[in-house]
């Protein structure tokens, strides 16, 4: 049995498909028109699902789309009524747009279906899943527990912003919901867009910011706009906000409440804001984890599950843990909208077609998020040369280990591109950029000259999974960078390379590349058995540094999608500061490129 799930028409497209129950293949649209967040429908990704499965669209089972739309139109009119005769223009915007697409969505979609595939005929096969049920499902299935509480959050889907509930074999439900306009996920989206940062992109760039700056607004946030009960429910003060009825996040209120304008984007970052973003981070952790304690109790069962956009927050996530709230954590690696069009699939599979799923095993059903594209030796050889790369062919991975980890203990900076894409917003050793932690200068010449972003952004290590106690403290798997551990203090047998000494106010530690000013980093812990070329590299590179960390950051510039072909990561390599590309075991240099294939992506970035 063969199912796709789509996700589209807000933010983060994707496609998935699963054949008896089991994940195939996942992506999002935008790795493939490079418009990043692209919301339109994944035509790409649905035909690259296809091709990948070998099958045609009308050979699919069922198709299901990730929430109702009928659900989101009444929670639309419902708000308006509520709020009128505030809201009116941001009502009269959105009119036009549902009642000639949205509304009307089981045709706009059988439409673009019948576009890839003539002989598709829906005959009932189209589905409708809840929007946080699917992220619910998205969680849950794929984790590796038999049994676990389930937590979504995230702006808003239909109705629901925050949902509890419990999963059991195949049986999954949602007892509790926190209901729009209240929502921890609009919340954090005001502050970051207060703060100068783009709604629905810039949320990771606040947490970064958070440790920079001290709680101080924490009181007058619980004060005034947050009403937080002990079992982490909550309601919002809506006189702050105008994202209900308004084409804005925050008002004039909130600049009153805080004695500050909302900072322009790209101006100097103020300490004022800093401390603005560590409140937020400060309060949305606590709530957090007044939820998954709530969750875990109400399971009774000490797994927990999570999915939505506020599960991307990795500081949160690692609260969670080190606060003792739950044994074991499953994060969807692609918590946000992307990971609907999987969570609907499975739904479908185990709920509608009433199918069993497989025990719990000792790891998760993601398959490391490696769902995306892939290419042989030949393809890659062919499309380097039609896009002019000069390069070497190295032959064995053998040797493509040894000089790339040569190069990386030289200092060199090193673009990697290996196996199959990863799904999700984050790059976990495929679709990576790769550095030496251990010198400090690499962090600002990978922020300033090669990703084109904030120099107060940090960058995340991987590390094997056996050895990651040694280096962090902490014990358990990260496969999908979503939890925040603390940096040991002590060098554990590392030589040092040069350029180690610690910036001013910054925590002493021999990895300093990876180490934000708190003295945590977003760890992702590397198995041998799911990506076994990622886990010989850093074994390599630990033979010749004693050091088994590297930079691990994705392969992209700011404000563009990471790379999904050989030629997107050619052309990332032409317009960036990097030293050297390795693609499967192709070894390009940077000095031995033609000069007139430089780019500017600089002038073609969009600013996220």
């Amino acid at each position: 049995m063969r199912i796709l799930g789509i996700s589209a028409l807000y933010h983060d497209s994707a496609a998935a498909l699963i054949e008896d129950g089991r994940l195939k293949a996942a992506a999002q649209e935008e790795r493939f028109t490079r418009i990043k967040h692209d919301a339109s429908f994944p035509a790409n990704a649905i035909a690259w699902c296809l091709e990948e499965t070998g099958c045609r669209l009308s050979e699919i089972d069922w198709v299901v789309f990730y929430e109702k739309p009928w659900l989101k139109f009444e929670r639309l009119l419902e708000t308006y009524l509520a709020f009128a005769p505030r809201g009116f223009r941001s009502f009269a915007t959105a009119m036009p747009v549902w009642l000639s697409e949205k509304l009307f969505q089981r045709h706009l979609l059988r439409t673009n279906l019948n576009a890839l595939d003539p002989d598709f005929e829906d005959r009932g096969r189209l589905l409708f899943s809840e929007h946080h049920f699917s992220h619910a499902a998205s969680a849950f299935y794929p984790s590796p527990f038999d049994r676990a509480a389930v937590l979504t959050i995230d702006g808003v889907g239909e109705w629901a912003t925050t949902t509890t509930g419990f999963g059991s074999g195949r049986d999954l439900g949602i007892h509790k919901e926190i209901h729009f306009p209240h929502s921890l996920g609009l919340l954090y989206s005001a502050f970051t867009y207060f703060c100068g940062f783009k709604v629905n992109s810039g949320e990771y760039k606040l947490m970064g910011l958070a440790p920079y700056g001290t709680p101080r607004f924490v009181q007058t946030i619980l004060d005034n706009l947050v009403d937080v009960k002990p079992d982490g429910s909550f309601r919002l003060d809506m006189q702050y906000f105008d994202y209900a009825t308004g084409l804005t996040m925050t008002n004039a209120r909130f600049e009153r409440l805080f004695g500050l304008p909302r900072r322009t984007p790209d101006s100097r970052i103020d300490p004022a804001y800093m401390d603005l973003a560590a409140s937020i981070q400060r309060v949305t952790e606590e709530i957090v984890v007044s939820l998954a304690r709530a969750s875990v109790l109400e399971a009774g069962c000490r797994d927990l599950c999570l999915a939505g956009g506020v599960a991307l927050n990795c500081v949160a996530n690692g609260r969670v843990l080190r606060d003792g709230v739950a044994d074991r954590l499953f994060v969807q690696p692609a918590a946000g909208d992307a990971g609907g069009a999987l969570g609907s699939a499975l739904a479908v599979y185990h709920l509608h077609c009433g199918a069993e799923r497989p025990g719990p095993t000792t790891s998760d059903a993601m398959l490391g998020a490696y769902l995306g594209p892939g290419f042989s030796d030949q393809q890659i050889g062919e499309r380097l040369t039609a896009v002019g790369g000069r390069f070497t062919h190295l032959r064995t991975e053998a040797n493509a280990m040894s000089r790339t980890a040569q190069a990386l203990a030289d200092g060199r900076i090193v673009g990697w591109f290996q196996g199959r894409m990863e799904f999700g917003p984050r790059a976990l050793g495929n679709r990576s950029i790769l550095a030496d932690p251990r010198r400090l200068e690499v962090q600002e010449r990978l922020n300033q000259r090669i990703k084109y972003r904030e120099s107060f952004r940090p960058f995340a290590p991987s590390v094997p999974r056996e050895r990651v106690s040694r280096w962090f403290e902490f014990d358990a798997e990260s496969p999908y960078m979503a939890v925040v551990a603390p940096v040991t203090e002590q060098c554990n047998g590392a030589s040092q390379a040069p350029l180690t000494a610690s910036g001013e106010g910054r925590v002493s530690t021999p990895i300093p590349a990876v180490t934000h000013v708190d003295g945590t980093a977003r760890l992702q812990t590397v198995d041998a058995e799911t990506n076994p070329r990622f886990h010989r590299l850093l074994a390599a590179f630990e033979e010749r540094t004693g050091c088994p960390v590297l930079v691990n950051t994705s392969f992209n510039v700011r404000g563009m999608p990471i790379v999904c072909t050989p030629e997107d990561a050619f052309r990332c390599f032409m317009g960036c500061d990097l030293d050297v590309l390795v693609i499967g075991d192709y070894w390009l240099e940077k000095a031995d490129q033609d000069p007139s294939l430089v780019t500017d992506l600089v002038r073609d970035m969009r600013v996220d």
